[in-house]
Order: structure tokens, then sequence, then C-alpha cells
């Protein structure tokens, strides 16, 4: 291995390209349009253009992905996370193409990727489970069936899916449709197949996952535990190491089950496996994510493994040398920043980052995507940076995340960064003695006042990407592909780049003016034109950042014209529909 091809963008490419830097070997980015200028890009040694903005277009698409390894001379692929990381398709044609595949076997991926076989694998490895599906359901009645004889609550969950992506827990018997349809539009959008299955969700569980090796000679280490369960709509948002408030058999346990279930698929590569745990301690196995987590961050500190260069190592076929049993060295919190904005119930809110300033300090790493000047895009994930935090123990850790977080400060676009604030500070979260924190209690329980981001005036939308024109060097024709912002530097004849003006959103509620919080395409309706609706009832679905987001009445009315359809993208402030 020479050249590895990282198949992915932001603050994991950029973590893939350093390791590559720190084994000798040479890294090469791969970039949408919008991200001709991203952190990533420059991280690497070289870079090639995918062409598009679109997730299709670009980090989804196999040949366009595997021409880029052929044009640069590159000799491996690392899929980083998300877009084609647990894709067994893009697993065989890297190989197919005669390079390295920097992960599981396809056919380990096809098995524990599809999470009706990881439960049929889970229970030959005699892993605890909770009641599912036989296999996928094929509709909404098929869910509301398994409700009706397992009770509520169940989780919709996509087959192929993994990161929260195409998960809904029904809680109430008539969303089951609502629910199904929307899981099987957010697992097509995410992974290129919308089949859903059903199981029954344990309420109020922690989330409690273990890192796992494996080489190619059948050996199986397990680099600890992590807590993932602070999460808003099953998407995590603070991860430490090691998992707190776990007893030594409970442990024990989470570690034979994470072995066992690897060992029975003949598992190679960086892994992990994830597990509920109740109120009452009972233990359940939840899925098999066959790639890097975004969290690995923790189990590095906490650990002293490095887990991407040991992915390196096992991908050209060198034994592990990391013990098993290994104790932790110290805890480490991971605080994830994603451009969403809290006061707003987490609205994704892409735009351009104006300034970054990163704490330091003892115990503090910030692993990031973005620098100040960078590009949020609304194609992609929210997620921009993480900060990771460790100390001598759990208590320590969050004194220097309190530090860190009030020194990290990102202006342009809102962050989760005051809900990370005022969570060190929750008396639920930080003290182990009264520790009552489990997967829905950002939802249900958290409680800060955080109001919308006063500062956040979202840029409208404009065309994004690169310009094409047509430019000849040595007397050949070439196409140049020019940022939209250099293109007007240089056509503008003032010497700045024109300016862009801010939306402001001065309606009012009372005006009957129902507008798009955020940048976004319309998923579907849920009223129609004529219906009587109330203030705060979901009206529509919007996507972007790869989220589903209801659109609230402003107030109570008749809903007298829908002035977009389904399909249609839309603008921060477009008018979605009037109300009398």
């Amino acid at each position: 291995m020479h050249k590895v091809l990282i198949a992915n963008r932001g603050e994991i490419a950029v973590r893939v390209a350093r390791a590559c830097d720190d084994a000798g070997l040479e890294s090469v980015a791969v970039y949408a349009d919008i991200d001709i200028d991203a952190l990533h890009v420059r991280a690497a040694d070289k870079a090639y253009g995918l062409g598009g903005n679109a997730p299709a277009d670009t980090y989804l698409n196999i040949d366009k992905l595997i021409d880029a390894a052929r044009r640069s001379g590159a000799d491996a692929v690392h899929p980083g996370y998300g877009f084609l990381s647990e894709n067994a398709d893009f697993a065989q044609a890297v190989i197919d193409a005669g390079l390295i595949w920097v992960g599981p076997q396809p056919a380990t991926i096809r098995e524990l990727g599809n999470k009706v076989t990881a439960r049929q694998l889970a229970i030959r490895a005699e892993v605890p489970l909770v009641a599912g599906s036989d296999g996928p359901v094929g509709s909404a009645a098929e869910a509301r069936a398994f409700a009706e004889q397992h009770g509520l609550p169940i989780a919709i969950k996509a087959v192929y899916g993994g990161g929260g992506r195409g998960l809904k827990v029904v809680r109430d018997i008539h969303n089951v449709e609502e629910y199904f349809d929307s899981a099987v539009r957010e697992a097509e959008a995410a992974f290129g197949r919308g089949e859903c299955f059903v199981e029954k969700y344990l309420d109020r569980p922690r989330h409690v996952e273990a890192q796992i090796l494996a080489d190619n000679f059948g050996r199986v280490v397990v680099v600890g535990t992590r807590d993932c369960t602070l999460q808003r709509r099953n998407q995590k948002l603070v991860e430490e190491a090691p998992a707190p408030l776990l007893t030594a058999a409970q442990e024990e346990t989470i570690h034979d089950a994470a072995r066992s279930i690897c060992r029975e698929a003949g598992y190679r590569g960086a892994g992990t496996v994830e597990f509920l745990v109740s109120e009452a301690g009972d233990i359940a196995f939840l899925e098999v994510n066959t790639r890097l987590q975004v969290e690995h961050p923790v189990t590095e500190e906490t650990y002293g493994v490095d887990l991407v260069l040991e992915q390196l190592r096992i991908a050209q076929g060198q034994p592990l040398e990391v013990s098993d049993g290994l104790r932790p060295l110290k805890h480490s919190i991971e605080f994830r920043i994603n451009a969403e904005d809290v006061g707003r119930g987490f609205l994704p809110s892409p735009g351009d980052v104006e300034s970054l300033r990163t704490p330091t300090g003892p115990g503090i790493r910030f692993d990031s995507g973005i620098t100040g000047g960078s590009s949020v895009p609304p194609q992609f994930d929210s997620l921009i940076a993480k900060l990771i935090v460790s100390g001598s123990d759990r208590q320590q850790a969050l004194r220097r995340a309190r530090r860190a977080l009030a020194d990290l400060s990102i202006e342009g676009v809102p962050t989760v960064l005051p809900f990370h604030r005022a969570v060190v500070d929750a008396v639920d979260f930080c003290d182990i003695a009264s520790f009552k924190v489990h997967t829905r209690w950002i939802e249900t329980e958290f409680q800060a006042d955080i109001l919308p981001d006063p500062a956040y005036r979202p840029l409208p939308t404009t065309e994004q990407g690169l310009h094409q024109l047509p430019l000849e060097i040595d007397g050949r024709r070439h196409t140049v592909g020019l940022p939209a912002q250099l293109l007007a530097l240089l056509t503008s004849g003032t010497g700045r780049p024109r300016a862009e003006l801010h939306e402001q959103d001065d309606s009012d509620p009372n005006d009957g003016i129902v507008q798009s919080p955020m940048f976004g395409k319309v998923i579907k309706w849920l009223v129609e034109e004529g219906d009587q609706v109330t203030e705060g009832q979901p009206l529509l679905v919007l996507e972007s950042m790869k989220m589903e987001s209801h659109v609230p009445a402003p107030r109570s009315g008749t809903i007298e014209e829908l002035a977009v359809v389904a399909g249609d993208d839309v603008k921060t402030g477009t008018q979605l529909a009037t109300l009398a």
C-alpha cells in the first residue's frame, strides 16, 4: 500500500489524510464542486473533482470514485464513515478494480449491514436480543400488526441503515403509517435502499457500544466501551469512554457478545457492536457498524490506540499488535459540533463560517472539517467538527470540557455549542450518583432556556459550485471550473467580489404566510387546501442536510393555498402556503 484514496469529505477525510501521513502513505482527496476549497482537499497530497454537488453525483457515485482512484494512481481506498462506508457493492467494486479495501470483506458488510441478517447472526452467536420482525416488513400495515402484537413503543429501522438515518420510534399507533413512510424515504435518500424492519423499542435505555479490531488471522480484540446515550432524533451528540455505570458483569457480557458476533461473522478491520442497556440493567444487541465510528477519538484518547492506523495495518495484512483487555488510561468525552440552531429545535443551518477560534490546554483535541471562511453546504451532513476533551477521571474531563466549550467560538452559522455548554452543567448528566440520562432525555427531560441564534441571518440560496469556462492552454482547449465568488471577483471590475445580500425574515405570523425556515427539499404535505389547522400543527416535511423536519403552522386558520409541491427545492424564507 502506497497511496490511499479517501472516499469521503469533511472532518473524517481530514483525519484519514493525517493518519496516512503518519503511516508514510500518500493521500488522495475527492470533492464535489462546492468542496473544491474545503479543508479535506487541502489536507490531502492530491485531490480530484467528482463533478456535481448532489450526494448521488459525487460521494455516492461508485463509478466516479473508482475512476478517481485509477486516475490518481491510488492502490487503496478508505471509505471513512457515512456515504458508501457500509456499502458492500462499493467494497466489491474497489476489490474488483485491483485496489485494497480498507474495511471488512464485502460479504461481511452485506450480512451485518442488513439488520435482518445481522439479527439472525446474533441469534447464532447467542447474543441477547429484543423481539423483532423475521425480515423486512413490506408495508405500514405489517408494522402496525407487529405493534399490536408486541405493544408500543416500536422502532421502524432501515434494513441497510445506520447513524440514526431511517429510524423512527412509534409511540402512538396512529403514527405508524406516517413514520413508516418517513423511515423508507430517509433510508432511500441516505443509503439508496428503502427496506425497513420492526423491533420492540426499549424505553429510556442507555446506548453502550464496544469498539473491536480484528485481523486476517482470526484475532478479535475489544478496545473498551463507549457510552453514546445523549442523542436527539436518534443521532448522537455526546459520547464518552469508558462507558460509566457498567458493572463488571455487564462489561463482560458486552465484551463477550461483541467478540462472539464478530467471530461468527469472520470480521476483519475496525468495527463497533452496539447495545442498549435497559433501566433494569438488561442488555440487548442493537447492530454492528462495519466502519470507523464518528466517536472513535474517545476510544483513541482513553485507550491509547490509533484506530485509523490499525485499519491501515490490517488492510495491509499485518497482524494486530493491540492487546486484549486494555484498561482505560483516562476518561474522554466527545462533543459533536453540528451546524444546527438549537433554539429552533436543532434546525439544520447551512451557511458560511466567518471565523473559528479553537480552545487549547491539557487534554484538548479538535478534529475539524472547517476553518474560518469554510462553506457548510446544505447537501451534506450537518457535522462540521468534534471537540474531544480528556482528563484523569470523568470529573476532571467535565471541568476541562466546560473551559474548552466556553473558549470555542464559531461565527457565521448556528451550532449546537449552546446545548453542549448547558449539558455539562446538567446534574442528570454530570452527577454519576444521580445519572438519569437515557436516549430520549434531550426530547423529554433536558431543561435549558436556549433561544434561537439572534446573529444568524441565512444567506439567500444562490447557484452553488463551479461555473465551467473554456480556456486555451498551449493551443489546446480546456474547460476550467471557477467558483462563483472567484468569477464575481474577476468580472466585477471593482477589485472585490460583489456583495451578497442577507435575507431577513420580517414575517408576522398574523399575516398568514407560512415561510420555509431553511434551505431544503419539500418531501410531503401533511395537509390539503381547505384544511383547518391549529398553531404548531405540522404542515409539511422538509429534508435538509440529510434530515427530515416538520414545518409547523405559525397560527391557527384555514389552508388557503399550497405554494409549493413535493420535490420542490426551497430557500430560507420561501413562501410555502397561506393561511386564511
